[in-house]
């Protein structure tokens, strides 16, 4: 992948070329657009590139990591700002948003940012920004770039960087999708509990006594599932809160070692996200996808997207499905024993991605690096 082609692959998405018209996504500043049409070009010869980067030895090649939900915290993106075009890509966000992404980012407060519809748009333009700054630091990074992903709303910053849709399109798609979950969670109350098991755990049975409680309780079609597959022995499940505190109660009777209710404000990733698909459904048809540069590997079932209308159709049914990171994880590190792994890179507040992959594969992990976005490491 030509380091000016990947480029492309997610700044031209900074507004030249909208679908919908200015009225619906709000265009970001003319030097942006500028620059995106400088590069737009290039992507005629996209597949060459691409095809001499998967050539290339594994271990001078990288994988990208977008962290989501849960990794926001106040001062992200200080570190991002002295970056070419950082700025600028905050000020396509506040025309998007509607307000000042940037200010919230950095002074909060946490409360504010906490909230489903402020966060996964701040996370999604912390990531792209660290992107910037990778790119500025080590551009050979992205241009050897082969695969890429995200983890929830993450997913769709995975999506931009590989140039699957236009910043302003993906930015105005998680603001639609933050505020629809963001409302689907306070109809009902909900919650995540992370749970640390064990191989004896019994993840499925605890889940289904833990619905068996919230019927007794007069609860009509309890919701509590396995929301995300993180590493083996290690789910997040998501539900009725009463059923997460069923199970925090009874956690050694299902071999449960160490369980801790998530800062979040919903049971994401499972049918009480109903509410949220149709918001979702209607804009992402609206969006103008692309088949990904590089390889993007879907949270539904781990696999890469191989076409437009699968990235419109998975992306919608993520809400309500676990995201299946564990396995994907397995799909983008899978190779044969004595071959070397590529460098990875979590762009994004937290390094969460990072420890997941530890725990999922030690020797990945050990060419994996974070993209510092709270101060300027220089790095």
């Amino acid at each position: 992948m030509n380091v000016r082609v990947a480029r492309a692959a997610w700044a031209r998405g900074w507004g030249a070329g909208c679908r919908r018209g200015a009225a619906d996504f709000p265009l970001p500043p003319p030097r942006a657009v500028d620059v995106a049409e400088l590069l737009r070009d290039d992507t005629a010869a996209e597949e060459g590139p691409r095809e001499a980067a998967a050539r290339r030895p594994p271990g001078q090649c990288s994988v990208l990591l977008f962290p989501g939900q849960g990794s926001q915290v106040v001062g992200m993106g200080r570190g991002l700002l002295r970056y070419p075009r950082v700025r600028e890509l905050y000020a396509a966000a506040r025309s998007v948003l509607g307000y000042d992404l940037l200010e919230l980012s950095l002074h909060g407060p946490q409360e504010a940012l906490d909230r489903t519809a402020h966060c996964q748009p701040a996370v999604f333009v912390a990531s792209l920004a660290a992107v910037e700054k990778l790119h500025h630091l080590q551009p050979a990074v992205i241009e050897n770039c082969v695969a890429a992903a995200g983890f929830s709303v993450g997913e769709f910053a995975a999506l931009v960087f590989a140039g699957a849709m236009e910043f302003s399109e993906g930015l105005y798609a998680v603001k639609v999708r933050a505020e629809a979950m963001q409302e689907a969670s306070e109809a009902v109350p909900s919650g995540m509990l992370s749970v640390l098991g064990q191989p004896q755990s019994k993840f499925t049975f605890a889940c289904l006594e833990a619905r068996e409680h919230c019927k007794t309780l007069g609860i009509e079609n309890p919701v509590c599932e396995v929301a995300n597959y993180l590493f083996p022995d290690c789910r997040v499940i998501s539900g009725h809160l009463e059923a997460l505190q069923f199970l925090q109660k009874n956690s050694s009777k299902y071999h449960f070692r160490r369980t801790k209710m998530l800062p979040v404000s919903g049971g994401f990733h499972t049918r009480l996200m109903e509410p949220a698909l149709e918001p979702l459904a209607q804009v992402l048809k609206s969006v103008g996808v692309k088949k990904p540069l590089v390889s993007v590997h879907s949270n539904v079932d781990g696999n890469r997207y191989m076409h437009p209308k699968h990235v419109q159709k998975l992306l919608v049914r993520q809400v309500v499905s676990p995201v299946k990171w564990e396995q994907t994880m397995h799909a983008i590190y899978e190779r044969k024993k004595g071959t070397e792994f590529p460098q990875t890179f979590e762009v994004g507040p937290g390094n969460q991605l990072g420890t997941i992959l530890k725990s999922c594969n030690l020797q990945a992990w050990k060419s994996y690096r974070h993209v510092e976005v709270l101060e300027d490491d220089g790095t």
